[in-house]
């Protein structure tokens, strides 16, 4: 199955892994945690064939440590609402959304945000990189954060960051769900 849904699917997506589910799961409803990863490259190759269709090239001199203390802020449960767009989510969602993992990591060529949480508003991750790569280049402070997860709306948000460089990297999902395998 996994084999068959990658051969007719597009380039830029993959299947690492297919599984029979019961009759009542459903692949968004169901899951219970996603995990995301955003790319930004710090180095001119950013600019190559090779790299700039997936990461995000930011060539100024980033405080890397403003980065680790943003995405310190963030796990834990708050309400996004200045992290998503306006409208999208029905009038009595509450915007609150469980953070379980949030860093930044070093990796060749430049930076990779990781964030796993229950669940995500649209734009969310977009505009929380956006957001922290504003505080890393120095156009705000790292209170910032603390501040817009306690904002009503997204009205003071940075803009978010470019959609190319953003990857849903896994869904999980509960074990019961799942057909014990022949």
């Amino acid at each position: 199955m996994r084999r068959a849904l990658n051969a007719l699917l597009p380039d830029d997506v993959w299947v690492a892994d297919a599984h029979a589910m019961r009759d009542e799961f459903h692949a968004r409803y169901s899951a219970t945690a996603r995990g995301y990863s955003y790319y930004v490259g710090t180095d001119e190759e950013t600019w190559s064939p090779f790299r700039r269709r997936t990461e995000w090239g930011v060539l100024r001199p980033l405080a890397r440590d403003a980065l680790d203390r943003a995405a310190a802020c963030l796990p834990g449960e708050h309400a996004f609402r200045a992290f998503a767009v306006r409208g999208t989510a029905p009038p009595n969602d509450d915007h609150r959304c469980q953070i379980r993992r949030a860093e930044w990591r070093d990796r060749h060529g430049g930076l990779v945000f990781e964030i796993e949480a229950n669940r995500f508003l649209h734009h969310m991750v977009r505009f929380l990189v956006g957001t922290m790569m504003d505080i890393a280049l120095g156009r705000r402070p790292i209170s910032d954060v603390e501040r817009l997860l306690a904002a009503p709306d997204n009205a003071e948000v940075s803009p978010p960051a470019p959609a190319h460089a953003l990857f849903l990297d896994r869904v999980c999902y509960p074990p019961e769900l799942y057909l014990a395998e022949a």
